[in-house]
């Protein structure tokens, strides 16, 4: 070859998965480790962790008619449009259901088993007996206290005020006052006359905080009439309790609810009823006072006639007016802006049916804002939206209530003009006879309309009676001691997935972040230099005089053969040549270049070729110590013309080696080494022997290298497995470029398989001219070679 060619190489970049899988495994114990760990926080979460358990139930919305329809007709506006299940499910979450469900569960006072990590609550159990001597009161101490039997008459309380413990010893059934929390405690038996308990005091607001956090609600079906409703708590019977209590507590408020219209009138009529039974009790007697003192028992036929005229109609005006104020009534409920409206008397006949629909609507819309209210400010679009349509409903129901109250007025009207009729015939009577009519028909007006209206108030109660609430529980909440938090087998999965990627990103930070050399693939990347062999790693300890020449000792290695490869590789180079200046060197030093100098003057030497190793490290010279040769006269004593050619050649233990070591370190390295001195030198040797194999200084520590790399037929630059950098790869390519040398090489020393940092990819980079080199992977056991002696896995370097 005659130098290192430009072709841009390419790479066929196809991701081999099974290459991807070798790296993986290639540190198992990496996976292994990162996966146990994972396993062991998983179970250390599990056991450290408050488990958390969830019931549920299913509500059903449906409008539920009176079974006494056939008897009584449920007044109009008690009846609902389909529920809303939105506005229903804020209901359900509102503070007055949770607060009566809270009363239905009467749960005061908690109590817990003290544990290592937390508290286990045992609720639905009650360890001992706590009377609240003021039940009433709202403002317990909210603290834990910490109770500690000591005898049949006395135990110890200890609680914390103000961040200070307090401590203190109570006597059974007796009155304890601790920050206005009065109490007192049973003595419990003797089955717990050892056992330490927590207990604390619950408000009504801690409980709802803990009920709202737990408690949600959805649609297992879209656009249905099911709600399911769940809660999830630490505690499963106190979960599947509270959630009974609040479907309980819906029920009860939807109920109330319906029936406040129907309870509004009875207190309308009660109120009437109250003030008539006086005054019909008061007119009978008049009628039977006036007839024992006047001695007229009975009016005449014609005159009771119109007297039950008179009666008939003054009853119907009664009643007009009745209607009169419910409407008046029911008009200052809407310009009130009330949030629910409801009609507190029968006005059938008496109002247009358009307004029992716009009532509903305007009830309905009332409620959408109050629900809008919660989530949006009341400048909120929304909301406003809302507004306007209220108002449109308002004007429209207010029309229509006007209308009505005219026609009840032009009814009083004309009433009024027949009562003025009948009253002018009746003013024709004798005065005595006049004066008991009066008296009569006073009684009758108000019998009738007492009547009425207890006949009224009765229908109002059957129909308040038959109301049913709009919603059915499908399914009560059942215990269960399952906890959804933390799920065991989600939590396993989590940590083996977190170890996996774990692993993987270690070994991606390995590949990474690593700065040395693993792979040939690596070096065939980065740079057009070719490769003139890989050289396997030595199978055992050099030592540091590098005195092992295997290819003598154990010729049937394959490092052995690695070494010939690289032997037979530069003997095709510089064919030309009779006599081959082969210089070796690296970056830095440690990376092996004495090494392969040694390795491959050995294997030359074998097939008979004449050959001189020089050590023209003038700085650090050590390859004397692998011949066992003294360094007392050399290289450096023949450049400053101390001793000649034949006075620096040592004769070594190897047939067809010699060796020139480097001499006494001079103090101008480099500038010794660009004398006309040297190439005077190599002038010579070259009519003595067929190859000389140089062994330089490092090139990325000292320039000394350069003037002998000129002098070099054929210049090897050595990479070392895991000791070379990155930043060693342009440097040969840099050299040849800058100082045109000829056949520059690259040995890959020390190298052995490492699947972590192989490369991942499908095909091989394609030189301008094709190039094949043996890196021995895969070979080791197909029987032409030596098993060699391996070391422990713990002390192999990967």
């Amino acid at each position: 070859m005659t130098g290192p060619e430009n072709t841009r190489k390419t790479l066929h970049r196809e991701i081999d998965a099974i290459k991807i899988t070798r790296i993986m495994l290639s540190r198992w114990y990496i996976l292994l480790f990162t996966i146990l760990t994972t396993l062991l926080i998983a179970h250390l979460y599990l056991w450290l962790s408050p488990k958390t358990y969830s019931t549920s139930g299913l509500l059903k919305f449906e409008e539920k008619k009176p079974e006494l329809s056939d008897l009584v007709k449920v007044m109009a506006h008690a009846a609902r449009n389909q529920p809303n299940l939105q506005s229903e499910k804020f209901i359900i979450h509102s503070r007055s259901i949770l607060l009566g469900a809270i009363k239905r569960l009467d749960y005061q006072v908690s109590f817990y088993a003290p544990g290592k990590f937390h508290n286990r609550e045992l609720y639905p159990q009650k360890p001992l007996h706590i009377n609240l001597l003021k039940p009433r009161q709202q403002n317990y101490v909210e603290t834990l206290f910490t109770y500690k039997p000591v005898n049949r008459e006395t135990f110890n309380l200890s609680w914390n005020t103000e961040g200070q413990e307090k401590h203190g010893l109570f006597a059974y059934n007796s009155p304890i006052n601790i920050r206005n929390t009065h109490f007192s405690i049973q003595y419990p038996g003797p089955g717990n006359r050892e056992t330490t308990y927590l207990f604390k005091f619950n408000t009504s607001e801690s409980l709802l905080v803990r009920v709202n956090k737990g408690l949600q609600t959805s649609e297992p079906v879209k656009n249905s009439n099911v709600i399911n409703i769940w809660q999830t708590d630490s505690n499963p019977h106190f979960a599947a309790d509270i959630l009974n209590a609040v479907m309980a507590a819906y029920l009860s408020y939807d109920r109330y609810q319906k029936t406040q219209s129907a309870t509004q009138m009875i207190h309308f009529i009660d109120k009437q009823l109250a003030f008539l039974t006086s005054t019909v009790k008061n007119a009978a007697g008049a009628v039977e006072k006036r007839k024992q003192s006047s001695g007229v028992m009975d009016v005449r036929v014609s005159t009771n006639h119109a007297l039950s005229k008179l009666g008939e109609l003054e009853a119907q005006r009664s009643v007009l007016k009745l209607q009169e104020i419910a409407i008046e009534q029911l008009k200052q409920q809407i310009t009130a802006d009330k949030s629910e409206l409801s009609l507190n008397f029968n006005l059938e006949g008496h109002v247009d049916q358009l307004v029992f629909g716009l009532l509903n609507n305007l009830n309905s819309l009332l409620s959408d804002k109050n629900i809008l209210l919660k989530t949006y400010s009341p400048t909120s679009s929304a909301v406003r939206d809302v507004n306007i349509q209220i108002e449109q409903v308002k004007n429209a129901a207010l029309q229509n209530i006007n209308t009505s109250a005219q026609r009840t007025r032009k009814n009083i009207s004309y009433l009024n003009s027949r009562l003025a009729q009948l009253n002018g015939e009746l003013a024709a009577l004798p005065a005595t006879e006049k004066n008991l009519v009066g008296l009569e028909r006073n009684f009758q007006i108000n019998e009738k309309v007492y009547s009425f209206l207890s006949e009224k108030k009765l229908e109002t109660q059957i129909n308040r009676a038959a109301i049913l609430p709009g919603a059915t529980i499908i399914e009560h909440a059942q215990f269960d001691d399952v906890p959804i938090s933390p799920n065991k087998p989600r939590v396993y999965r989590t940590s083996i997935i977190a170890g996996l990627l774990a692993s993987i990103t270690i070994l991606i930070l390995l590949r990474v972040l690593n700065p040395y050399i693993y792979n040939k693939e690596t070096v065939e990347q980065a740079t057009n230099i070719p490769i003139a062999g890989v050289i396997r790693k030595f199978p055992g300890k050099t030592g540091a005089d590098n005195a092992h020449i295997l290819d003598l000792v154990q010729p049937r290695t394959v490092f052995a053969e690695s070494v010939r490869a690289v032997r037979t590789y530069l003997n095709f180079l510089a064919v030309e040549k009779k006599s081959k200046v082969v210089c070796i060197t690296s970056e830095v030093a440690g990376e092996g270049k004495s090494f392969i100098a040694v390795q491959l003057s050995g294997t030359l030497a074998m097939i008979n070729k004449k050959v001189i190793l020089i050590s023209a490290d003038l700085r650090r010279p050590k390859l004397h110590e692998a011949f066992g040769l003294a360094n007392h006269k050399g290289l450096s004593n023949y450049l400053h013309h101390q001793h000649t050619v034949d006075e620096i050649i040592q004769q070594t233990s190897y047939k067809n080696l010699d060796f020139i070591s480097s001499g006494p370190i001079p103090p101008h390295p480099a500038e010794l080494l660009h004398s006309e001195k040297l190439r005077e030198l190599i002038a010579e040797l070259r009519t003595r022997y067929e190859m000389i194999l140089i062994d330089t200084a490092p090139v990325g520590l000292v320039s000394d290298a350069v003037p002998l790399l000129c002098e070099g037929d054929i210049n090897i630059f050595v990479i070392r497995y895991g000791v070379s950098r990155y930043t060693a790869v342009p440097i040969p390519q840099g050299l040849a470029s800058e100082y045109n040398l000829k056949n520059m090489v690259i040995v890959l020393n020390a190298f052995e398989e490492n699947r972590l940092h192989a490369g991942y990819y499908k095909g091989y980079p394609n030189f301008g001219t094709p190039q094949y080199y043996a890196d021995y992977n895969g070979y080791a056991s197909s029987g032409y070679y030596e098993k060699e002696q391996k070391l422990k896995w713990w002390k192999v370097r990967r």
